[in-house]
């Protein structure tokens, strides 16, 4: 179980799905403005993510490698993060309409999220269990929110600040992206 357990807290904060292995920059980019609005497309991510791997996985170890069809799972595996999404969709429309207002277009874009598709199959690719899967999957999720929430943070902060004019608004954010993705490689050398 400890092995599961530095598997999740790996994934989160060692190497970070969007900040080590880049991926997800899209929703990262363009949905992290606000703090409220990160945090809810963290929370949506985290449920797609871990869903779409954990089917992702059963999908792949009892049907598509029995029949020899490994050649069918990207094309599958993007059918289930879709259904899963258009399930998360359905549901946040209903229980939560303002926030669903906020996330907009980037709620359905959460379908063509790599670091979705990348979770589930990096957890193929590494032969992971089940329960590996699982703990690598809430990981990654778990990580792409902190990152996502810290990053909308650091970006209203900056919208207070005095930052020069040629790098005000998105400039700046690269930057910062950029910053933090070089203190994720720091701590990943260092492991």
């Amino acid at each position: 179980m400890s092995e599961g357990i530095l598997i999740l807290l790996s994934a989160a904060f060692v190497n970070n799905v969007v900040l080590a292995n880049f991926l997800g920059l899209c929703p990262f980019m363009g949905v992290s403005g606000k703090i409220g609005s990160a945090l809810g497309m963290g929370i949506a991510t985290t449920f797609v993510m871990t869903m779409a791997s954990i089917l992702s996985w059963v999908l792949d170890t009892f049907f598509l490698q029995p029949l020899g069809l490994e050649f069918l799972r990207i094309i599958s595996f993007i059918l289930v993060i879709a259904a899963v999404v258009q399930l998360t969709e359905l549901y946040i429309k209903k229980s939560d309409p303002a926030l669903y207002q906020i996330l907009g277009v980037f709620l359905p874009l959460i379908t063509t999220n790599c670091a979705i598709l990348g979770v589930a199959l990096l957890s193929i690719q590494d032969g992971l269990s089940f329960i590996y899967t699982l703990m690598f999957s809430v990981g990654s999720a778990i990580g792409f929110t902190v990152v996502i929430v810290l990053f909308a943070g650091l970006r209203q902060q900056l919208s207070l600040s005095r930052v020069p004019e040629a790098v005000q608004g998105t400039p700046i954010a690269f930057i910062t992206a950029g910053l933090l993705s070089m203190a994720f490689m720091g701590f990943s050398g260092m492991a």
